[in-house]
C-alpha cells in the first residue's frame, strides 16, 4: 500500500505535467454484438493480486478455460496490485504510450480513487455488458466503492465482509464490543493481534465508525474536523491494547497469512479476514483446526466490493469486457462462491436471475464454521472514503509502531 505523503508527490508531478494528448482508442458501446465480434479470438493480460492459491486456481482452472473456449480468447495474468497498477498506468500516461501493456485490472477504494485522479481508467464502459442488468447498482454496498460512485469505470467483481477468527476450543465467549475485546487481551496477553496491512486498516476504520456518534458523520468525502475529532480516541484505546497485544505490540503482522500462520499454529487465538468465507477455505485445505469459528462483533465489520477496471490506454478494451462479461456471469459468479473453491461473495441480484441461471446457486455447499452472508448483512458498515484509511496508515505508524 502506497503511503500518502508519496501519492501526493507523485500525483502533482503527473498532473501538473499532464498533456492533453488523447490516448483513447473508441470502442462501439452502442451494440453489444459488435464489442463481442471484435473481442474474440484475441489475447490479453489481466493485472491482479496473485496472493491467494485459491484464488489464482479459480482464475487459472475455470476463468481462463472457459473464456478460451467461449470466445478464443487468451488471458495472461500479471502480478500486481495497488500501488503497483497506479505505478504502471501512470507510467505509461507520462510517456504518452499509445498503448497499455494492461487491458484488465483487479481493483477497489484507494486504487479506483488515485486511477481516476490520474486519468488512467476507460469509461463508462460497464452498462452495455449484458449480465450487469442483474447488478443492482443502487446496493451502496456496490454501487459505491469506498464512497466512491462507480459512473461505470468499474465493474463490480465480489462483495465480501471483513470477520473475526477464533479457536472455540480456547476461546468460549468472543469479545462483541471494545471493552469486552480490552478486558480479554488483559486477561489473556499475546492472544490478540492485527496485522499492519489492509485488513488490519479496516479494523481501525471499524474502530473510528464505532466511536462516531452517528456513522453517517464518517460517510462522503474525506472531512479533517470528523477525523481530528474521533481518530485519537482510536490511538487512546490502541494504546491500551497494545500492551496486552501479541508481542506487547511492539510488532504486528506484515499481513493476513502471517497472522492466519501464527493463528494455525496455535500462538495467537484470533486472525481476521476481509473474506467472510475464508474460514471455510483454511478449515478445508488443513491450515486452521476444525474448531475455528467465524463472527462479527456488535459494532459492526466493514462489507465492501471489489471491482474491474479497464485501463484507458489498453489496446484490447472490447475482449477484456468479454472477459469481464463472463466474470459476472451467473455461472462465473455461482462457481467463484462455492467455499470449496473461493468463498468470495456474488454481487448479482440473485433473485432477479431467470430461473435457468438461477439454478447455478441453488445447490452450493452452506458454508459451515462462519455466519450465513443474511446474519452478517445485519452488522455491515459501510467502507469510508480512501483518505481515511491513508490518514489511520499514517498515524498508526507514528501513534503506535514508532512514536
Amino acid at each position: 500500500m502506497m503511503h500518502k505523503p508519496i501519492i501526493t508527490i507523485i500525483l502533482i508531478c503527473f498532473l501538473g505535467c499532464k498533456t492533453d494528448k488523447n490516448h483513447e482508442k473508441n470502442v462501439d458501446l452502442s451494440d453489444w454484438s459488435v464489442v463481442d465480434a471484435k473481442g474474440q479470438n484475441q489475447s490479453m493480460n489481466m493485472m491482479m493480486w496473485k496472493g491467494d492459491p485459491k484464488i489464482n486456481a479459480y482464475m487459472n482452472d475455470f476463468v481462463l478455460p472457459k473464456v478460451k473456449s467461449q470466445y478464443g480468447i487468451d488471458v495472461n495474468i500479471v502480478s500486481g496490485q495497488g500501488n503497483m497498477i497506479v505505478q504502471s498506468l501512470m507510467t505509461e500516461l507520462q510517456a504518452n504510450k499509445s498503448e497499455s501493456e494492461i487491458d484488465l485490472v483487479w481493483i477497489n477504494g484507494e486504487t479506483f480513487y488515485q486511477l481516476r485522479q490520474i486519468d488512467a481508467l476507460y469509461g463508462p464502459w460497464t452498462s452495455v455488458l449484458p449480465n450487469t442488468k442483474y447488478i443492482n447498482f443502487d446496493n451502496p454496498f456496490i454501487g459505491k466503492d469506498f464512497q466512491q460512485d462507480i459512473d461505470g469505470y468499474e465493474l463490480p467483481w465480489g462483495n465480501v465482509q471483513m470477520t473475526w477468527i477464533y479457536d472455540s476450543a480456547k476461546v468460549k465467549n468472543p469479545p462483541q464490543n471494545k471493552a469486552e475485546l480490552l478486558d480479554f487481551a488483559k486477561a489473556h496477553p499475546g492472544q490478540f493481534t492485527f496485522d499492519n496491512h489492509f485488513t488490519g486498516l479496516t479494523f481501525l476504520k471499524s474502530l473510528l465508525i464505532s466511536f462516531a456518534e452517528n456513522p453517517k458523520e464518517l460517510y462522503g468525502d474525506f472531512d479533517e474536523a470528523t477525523y481530528q475529532k474521533y481518530s485519537q480516541q482510536i490511538w487512546n484505546y490502541i494504546n491500551q491494547l497494545k500492551p496486552y497485544l501479541w508481542q506487547e505490540g511492539e510488532a504486528f503482522p506484515e499481513n493476513v497469512p502471517q497472522m492466519h500462520q501464527l493463528f494455525a499454529s496455535g500462538e495467537i487465538w484470533f486472525s481476521m479476514s476481509n473474506n467472510d468465507s475464508e474460514v471455510d477455505n483454511k478449515i478445508n485445505e488443513g491450515l486452521f483446526q476444525n474448531t475455528a469459528r467465524a463472527y462479527v462483533p456488535d459494532f459492526g465489520s466493514i462489507q465492501n466490493s471489489h471491482y474491474l477496471g479497464i485501463p484507458k490506454l489498453s489496446q484490447h478494451k472490447a475482449t477484456a469486457m468479454l472477459v469481464a462479461n463472463f466474470m459476472i456471469s451467473a455461472q462465473a459468479q455461482a462457481h467463484k462462491s462455492k467455499p470449496e473453491v473461493w468463498g468470495d461473495g456474488s454481487i448479482l441480484d440473485i433473485e432477479n436471475l431467470p430461473e435457468n441461471q438461477k439454478q447455478h446457486f441453488q445447490y452450493i455447499a452452506k458454508r459451515r464454521y462462519a455466519p450465513l452472508r443474511s446474519e452478517l448483512d445485519q452488522n455491515a458498515l459501510m467502507e469510508l472514503h480512501p483518505e481515511y484509511m491513508i490518514r489511520l496508515a499514517e498515524d498508526f505508524r507514528t501513534k503506535i509502531i514508532n512514536p
